[in-house]
C-alpha cells in the first residue's frame, strides 16, 4: 500500500515544489527507510522539480509478522493468514504516515515554517482503498473537506470496492496528512489495534479544527474507535463541548441567528485573530517564558508550544474544569519530560500574589478583566504589576463602542452573559495608564480586528513593558 504526496508550485510562487523535502524532514535525494511493527517503509521521491515534486510512502507488510505471537485459536489459522490486510491501505499506513511524518503532522519545519503555515496547491493519490460504501462515503468524507476527489474504482466487488483514490486542494500539508491518518482507517471501517480511552484522545488530537464541524462526525467517530460505543459517545461530547465554547465565543463576538459573522469582512474569526495578534508580540519581544493568566483550554498555550525558544510555559486558570480541558488538548497524559519540563499547568486565583509568577518575560490576559468585578481589579493589578512583574503584559479586552455594529445586540447589552463590564476605549486607555505610571511600565494600545472610523476596532490591546528593561 502507498501514499503520495505532490506539491505543485507556479513560476511566480515565493517557493518551490522542492520545499517539500523540507517540510516532509525528508531529502528528496535520498531513500529513507524505517522498520515498524507491520512491516518496512520506504519513502522516497519519484519526481522532483521547481514546479512539481512528489513523495512516495510505500509500506511493505509482513503478513507472518501480523500474526506472529497471537491467540492462534480464536480466528483460525486461515483466517488470520488468508486476509486483505497486507495489500489495502488501512490503519497500518496511518500508522506509518505518523511514524515518518509526525513533526509534519504537528505543523513543525525547521528550515520552512512559514511555509508550514500555509495552504499550498496540494495532492495525494492513496492506493489501494477500500471503501465500504463505494465512492459515495470517499465523497462523504472528503468533500467536506474543501477536496477535489476521484475514485478510480480496480475491482468490480459492490460491497467492498478497491479504489485509486485521488484528492487536491489548497491546504495546509499538516492539514492533509491528519485528515488522511484519521479518513483511510474510517474508509476501511478497522482497525488493527486495540482502542482505549487513549484513542479519543488521539481523534480528537488529529481532528482538531476540522472534526467537530464535519458533516460527517458521527460517522467518523464511530468508525474511528471500532463502532464502540461508550468510546464514540465521550469522543462526541467532547466534540460538543468544543462546538458549546465556539458558540459562546461566536456570542461573544457578536454572532447572531443563522451563525455568519457578518460584521466581519475577514473569514477568520476574531478570537483566533487576538490569538494570533498576541502570539505575534511574544514573538516580536522574543521571550523564553510566558504565563498564560486565565489560560482557558489552552488554545494560546497550543500556539505557544509551537515556537521554538520559549523554554517555559505555564498556564493559570481559576476553573478545575478549564484546566482539565487544557490538560486533555495539550494531551499532558502522555506527555513526555521534555514537554512536563517545558509546559505546567496550575489552577489559582487572578487577583492573589503567586511566588510561581514571578521571574516571566511576558505575562497575558486575553480577554480576562472583564470577567473580574471591578472593585477586585485592584488586586489583580498589584498581584501581576506589584508582585509578578514580568518584564511585558499583554492584555486584551472588548471594545463596547464596536458592540453597536454587532446585528442583534440590544443597547447596553454586553457580549458575554459574565461579563462584569465592557470599556470604551476612552476608559481602557485611562485605566492602562493610571496602571502603567504607578506600577512602572510604559503601554501601547492598539485595536485588533477590522477596525470602524468612528467606533474602532471590535477588540483592543495594551501592550505594557516594565521600564527598567531587567
Amino acid at each position: 500500500m502507498q501514499v503520495e504526496i505532490t506539491l505543485s508550485a507556479s513560476n511566480d510562487a515565493d517557493y518551490t515544489a522542492r520545499d517539500l523535502g523540507f517540510l516532509l524532514h525528508k531529502h528528496p535525494d535520498h531513500l529513507h527507510e524505517r522498520e515498524i511493527a507491520a512491516g518496512k517503509v520506504s519513502i522516497f521521491y519519484p519526481e522532483v522539480a521547481e514546479t512539481r515534486t512528489t513523495a512516495l510512502l510505500y509500506l511493505d507488510i509482513d503478513p507472518v509478522g501480523l500474526v506472529r505471537g497471537k491467540n492462534r485459536i480464536s480466528d483460525g489459522l486461515l483466517t488470520q493468514y488468508v486476509n486483505d490486510r497486507p495489500y489495502v491501505a488501512n490503519s497500518f499506513l496511518s500508522v506509518a504516515i505518523a511514524r515518518s511524518f509526525g513533526q509534519t503532522m504537528a505543523g513543525k519545519s525547521k528550515e520552512r515554517q512559514e511555509l508550514a503555515d500555509q495552504a499550498l496547491s496540494l495532492e495525494a493519490r492513496v492506493v489501494p482503498v477500500a471503501a465500504a460504501g463505494g465512492t459515495g462515503v470517499i465523497e462523504t468524507l472528503f468533500s467536506p473537506l474543501g477536496y477535489q476527489v476521484s475514485a478510480d474504482p480496480l475491482t468490480d466487488s459492490e460491497s467492498r470496492c478497491l479504489f485509486d483514490l485521488h484528492i487536491s486542494g489548497v491546504v495546509r500539508l499538516r492539514d492533509l496528512l491528519n485528515h488522511l491518518y484519521v479518513l483511510v482507517p474510517v474508509l476501511d471501517n478497522a482497525k488493527h489495534y486495540w482502542i482505549d480511552v487513549d484513542e479519543v484522545e488521539k481523534l480528537l488530537d488529529k481532528g482538531e479544527g476540522w472534526l467537530a464541524d464535519h458533516p460527517a462526525k458521527d460517522l467518523i467517530t464511530r468508525s474511528a474507535l471500532k463502532h464502540r460505543r461508550a468510546l464514540s459517545n465521550m469522543a462526541l461530547a467532547r466534540l460538543a463541548e468544543g462546538d458549546d465554547e465556539s458558540s459562546d465565543r461566536d456570542r461573544d463576538e457578536g454572532v447572531r441567528g443563522d451563525g455568519r459573522e457578518e460584521t466581519f469582512e475577514q473569514p477568520i474569526r476574531l478570537h483566533d485573530l487576538r490569538l494570533d495578534t498576541v502570539l505575534n508580540v511574544i514573538k516580536e519581544f522574543g521571550a523564553t517564558s510566558v504565563l498564560d493568566l486565565g489560560c482557558g483550554e489552552g488554545r494560546l498555550i497550543s500556539r505557544l508550544l509551537k515556537e521554538r525558544g520559549l523554554d517555559r510555559i505555564v498556564g493559570v486558570d481559576p476553573s478545575v474544569q478549564a484546566i482539565e480541558k487544557a490538560a486533555r488538548r495539550l494531551r499532558l497524559d502522555q506527555a513526555g519530560d521534555a514537554l512536563r519540563a517545558r509546559l505546567s499547568l496550575q489552577m489559582g486565583s487572578l487577583t492573589y500574589a503567586d511566588r510561581r509568577w514571578r521571574g516571566f518575560d511576558v505575562a497575558t490576559l486575553v480577554e480576562v478583566i472583564e470577567h473580574i468585578d471591578p472593585t477586585r481589579l485592584s488586586v489583580l493589578e498589584m498581584s501581576v504589576f506589584g508582585d509578578a512583574r514580568p518584564r511585558l503584559v499583554v492584555i486584551t479586552t472588548p471594545n463596547r463602542e464596536y458592540n453597536a455594529l454587532f446585528d442583534g445586540m440590544t443597547a447596553g447589552e454586553m457580549r458575554h452573559p459574565d461579563h462584569r463590564f465592557e470599556w470604551t476605549r476612552t476608559e481602557f486607555s485611562s485605566w492602562c495608564q493610571r496602571v502603567a505610571s504607578q506600577y512602572g511600565y510604559s503601554t501601547d494600545i492598539q485595536p485588533i480586528g477590522p477596525v470602524d472610523e468612528r467606533l474602532g476596532g471590535p477588540s483592543q490591546m495594551a501592550v505594557f513593558t516594565r521600564l527598567d528593561g531587567k
